[in-house]
């Protein structure tokens, strides 16, 4: 199997977090483009990303935006995010050599993706989430969305991979169903969150268990709950996720949020 390593905030450059990945015999870093230092145009300069990662052995795989919206009603924020997808898929192509001489060339290059659940109105007696009351709109941009993603892939081994957060909504089900249906998507299943909301989300995810690529490993509680906690300090059946993430042979994030869990986590999964 094939462990990796968030960019983590403690980390104030890219070369630490390297440095990190290596001290504790990781495989990957996967680059979170929430932080400033990871934006489409940083990345773009991919010399800066391959030189430390041929030097250490390593390679990486990227998270998008947790804000990317490309279902927006607003045309112009959806076109600003397609664009941006468009943008790192083409870095993802530069950065394939990496995973293709240190990683598992089987395992797809990966890009991680969340649902956004778009904005809700308030009513006395409950609340109304606009995708689901607008649907027709909010799947015609997925249709548009899979479609562009198809094309700029093309044949390159990346797939998109959507990731459970907070419980997925009726509407993104059915919208993750359609993405299903290309080659070029797949799922991430984060067993974290999964245990902080309850596992809502696991009927979903085994029911769509051949297009589960990728894994988020942390440990987790429900009450209270509790999401990237090391491993070990929850109440997540730890080895039977890591035997069905082998078992789909699937790329797995240590994703903590910090250098001492993370430690702490590399130490136990030793065990």
């Amino acid at each position: 199997m094939q462990f990796g390593m968030p960019t983590l905030v403690e980390n104030q450059t890219l070369q630490e977090n390297v440095d990190l990945c290596r001290r504790l015999g990781l495989k990957f870093i996967e680059l979170n483009m929430n932080f400033p230092e990871y934006q489409v145009d940083r990345l773009e300069q991919v010399d800066a990303f391959i030189e430390p990662a041929e030097k250490a052995r390593i390679y990486y795989t990227i998270h998008l935006d947790e804000n990317l919206n490309i279902a927006d009603f607003n045309p112009l924020v959806t076109d600003a995010y397609l664009e941006t997808v468009r943008r790192t898929i083409e870095v993802a192509k530069k950065l394939l050599p990496l995973r293709d001489r240190y990683g598992d060339p089987s395992q797809p290059f990966t890009l991680n993706m969340h649902m956004n659940h778009g904005i809700y109105i308030t009513l006395p007696d409950r609340r109304v989430q606009m995708y689901d009351r607008d649907f027709d709109t909010y799947m015609a941009s997925f249709t548009r969305f899979r479609s562009l993603c198809e094309e700029w892939i093309g044949d390159s081994n990346i797939r998109i991979a959507i990731e459970n957060t907070d419980g997925f909504r009726e509407y993104e089900k059915k919208a993750i169903r359609y993405l299903l249906k290309s080659k070029r998507f797949g799922l991430t299943w984060d067993i974290g969150h999964s245990k902080a909301t309850g596992e809502k989300d696991v009927p979903f995810l085994l029911e769509h268990q051949n297009h589960l690529i990728h894994f988020h490993i942390h440990d987790g509680k429900e009450q209270p709950p509790k999401d990237h906690l090391a491993l070990g300090d929850g109440e997540i059946d730890l080895k039977s996720r890591l035997e069905f993430a082998e078992k789909r042979n699937a790329r797995c994030v240590l994703e903590t949020k910090t250098i001492k869990a993370l430690e702490t986590s590399v130490e136990r999964l030793k065990r």
